[in-house]
């Protein structure tokens, strides 16, 4: 009986260990780089520790965040992009190249924690992607298990609410009827390999599409009534975990009920257009500070009580080269100079008027150095008369 119960603990910590976990704690951060006025990697590296921030999605993989990313101690998931992945799908040969030049060299010293392959595919307007998204995982995975990667790299495919047909309330949530022929098969080999279900879940843009009927407070995190879900009789304090939620409970429909959720992006737009209902500074740092704590509490959902809630905030910067509304320009914690964009208790590279209270070490500003250095120019004035 001992000998069965050693053999089994063993398989346990086999498995935990073949798994790959691309993520530390709770809180992580996309690094989007549409802009041609942000700090350099290098930089992005300095903040990203001083502000004890260890895991980081970006949406490619530029060798040089890859290389400035090194000895930095993040995890980082990488990207495939969109337009890669026709090719990727129909040649296994494509990907093993693209790990042997996009990863394999930046390791062990980066910590290349997955990739992901493709963003919001699934319900997006190019069906032709839909079709060659299950293949392109399948030979990227197979790239790295025959280059003994497999275990150390997860693979996955974030995707946007537009994969679901309805969820509200959170129990009445499922997956569109269009969506389920490709799903299925990606829900099943990701269910294989040990990969999660990362949904890109915004509060902000329900928000934005409908301000007459939803609550702003439930939105960002502040007190209200919420809403009560009559079929599981769960309340929902605010809309991110109902949304969390709504993902389990369409994966539980799915027959995939024990494959855990992640959030792969979030976030809420400091500035907008005057279509864009909410868009300021005041709830961008309501939402971002409320999330952040919530986060740190490390608990679960209404529904799911015990699987801790993870997130990746959107973004890191404000990405000036960004298509679309005023809002895709504006969902940064930091401003294209690396100060702070509001004060939820980062710091930045540079002053900012939004805060007070700089960094000192690792080319960082603080207010005592600003001290410092106002009392040299009155002395020095003082010593002139």
């Amino acid at each position: 009986m001992t000998s069965y119960l050693s053999l089994f603990l063993c398989l346990i910590l086999l498995f935990n260990v073949l798994v790959a976990d691309a993520f530390t704690g709770t809180y992580g951060i996309n690094y989007g780089r549409l802009a041609d006025n942000i700090p350099a990697p290098e930089s992005v590296v300095t903040l990203l520790r001083a502000n004890k921030i260890k895991n980081v999605r970006i949406y490619d993989a530029d060798h040089s965040v890859l290389t400035a990313f090194k000895d930095s101690e993040i995890q980082i998931i990488i990207g495939l992009g969109n337009e890669f992945l026709k090719d990727i799908s129909v040649n296994e040969d494509r990907a093993i190249e693209w790990v042997k030049i996009n990863v394999q060299p930046y390791l062990p010293g980066t910590l290349i924690r997955g990739i992901a392959v493709g963003n919001e595919i699934l319900g997006g307007g190019d069906t032709e992607l839909w079709e060659v998204l299950v293949p392109a995982v399948k030979n990227v995975y197979n790239a790295l298990d025959k280059l003994d990667l497999s275990h150390k790299i997860e693979v996955s495919s974030p995707h946007s609410e537009a994969v679901f047909e309805n969820t509200y309330p959170p129990s009445a949530a499922v997956f569109k009827e269009s969506i389920l022929p490709y799903m299925l098969p990606l829900l099943n080999f990701s269910k294989q390999i040990g990969s999660p279900f990362y949904i890109n879940a915004y509060p902000f843009l329900a928000y934005k599409s409908d301000p007459s009927h939803i609550d702003l407070n439930y939105a960002l995190f502040e007190k209200s009534s919420g809403i009560y879900d009559a079929k599981t009789k769960l309340h929902y304090d605010n809309m991110f975990e109902a949304m969390i939620d709504a993902a389990y409970f369409a994966l539980e429909k799915a027959g995939f009920e024990k494959m855990p959720v992640i959030c792969s992006e979030t976030g809420w737009a400091s500035q907008g257009d005057e279509n864009e209902a909410g868009a300021n500074v005041k709830n961008a740092r309501t939402y971002n500070n409320n999330l952040h704590k919530l986060l740190l509490k490390k608990k679960g959902t209404p529904h799911r009580p015990k699987m801790v809630m993870r997130a990746y905030i959107f973004a890191l910067f404000n990405e000036n080269q960004k298509p679309g509304p005023t809002s895709e320009r504006n969902f940064g914690l930091f401003k294209a100079d690396g100060s702070i964009a509001y004060k939820i208790g980062f710091r930045g590279l540079v002053p900012s008027s939004a805060s007070k209270d700089f960094v000192l070490r690792g080319g960082f500003w603080s207010s005592q150095w600003f001290v410092a250095l106002a009392s040299a120019v009155v002395l020095t004035q003082f010593l002139d008369l």
